[in-house]
């Protein structure tokens, strides 16, 4: 039984599939820390940003 559970257990950390899944994973979770990171640091500076758009747009 418990060379059998071996025996699965190494056949199935040979396939890369599944670390492909995680790598994406991690590149995904990076990809958000990032944007939320430009959010909570930048974010005033984006909100006056498109007031202004919106301000010149409604004067026009």
């Amino acid at each position: 039984m418990l060379l059998k559970m071996y025996a699965w257990a190494l056949e199935h950390s040979k396939s890369d599939e599944g670390a492909t899944a995680v790598e994406y994973g991690i590149m995904v979770a990076a990809i958000a820390v990032a944007i939320l990171t430009v959010v909570f640091l930048l974010g005033d500076q984006i909100a006056a940003l498109f007031q202004t758009v919106l301000d010149k747009i409604a004067g026009a």
